[in-house]
């Protein structure tokens, strides 16, 4: 029960953060939208407590954002975050258990969610535009995902393997721990 309880903990700071950390560069949306700061709890929270939170708190943060801050826009906006947010809670819970203990599964765990959930925002931005008239073209999907996104990407990759490996060292990542 008490490793349950840290996990809860643990899930709910990073929704908070994943909440507030768009504050800091909300006042210059285009650095935001660069930045992607909604994403780094996310990850981490994948890491730190195991895909189901991860995925939990990826698929909650952006619309309770959107609903109590207007922003990012519902729709498509957060609806699309909301997928991709998904696959990386999941998919980084998921492979950081999956792969052996080494240190590189830190990283190889991080890019694989990263491609994962950018394909998903793809797949739900198509779905999405298309059900409402507009065209969602590969160059728009390649634009959206990596091209405008390379300053979040490099700072995901610097910071969220970091932190992954200072609560390593600590003591702290829940994820792969089962109850005592």
């Amino acid at each position: 029960m008490k490793l349950q309880v840290r996990k809860l903990t643990y899930a709910a700071l990073c929704l908070a953060l994943a909440l507030v950390l768009p504050f800091l560069t909300g006042q210059i949306p285009a650095i935001g939208a660069m930045l992607s700061p909604m994403h780094i709890p996310v990850l981490l929270c994948g890491f730190l407590c195991g895909w189901q939170w991860g995925f939990g708190v990826g698929l909650i943060a952006p619309i309770l954002r959107s609903l109590l801050f207007g922003m990012p826009k519902l729709y498509p906006n957060a609806l699309a975050m909301m997928f991709e947010l998904a696959v990386y809670g999941a998919a980084t819970g998921f492979f950081y258990r999956l792969f052996p203990k080494k240190p590189w599964r830190i990283y190889l765990s991080l890019i694989l969610a990263m491609l994962l959930g950018r394909a998903m925002w793809g797949c739900a931005q198509f779905v999405l535009l298309n059900a409402q008239g507009t065209r969602f073209t590969l160059q728009m999907f390649l634009a959206g995902a990596f091209i405008n996104a390379v300053p979040g990407i490099i700072l995901h990759l610097l910071l969220v393997p970091a932190v992954v490996y200072a609560m390593e060292k600590t003591g702290y990542i829940l994820n792969g721990r089962e109850e005592p």
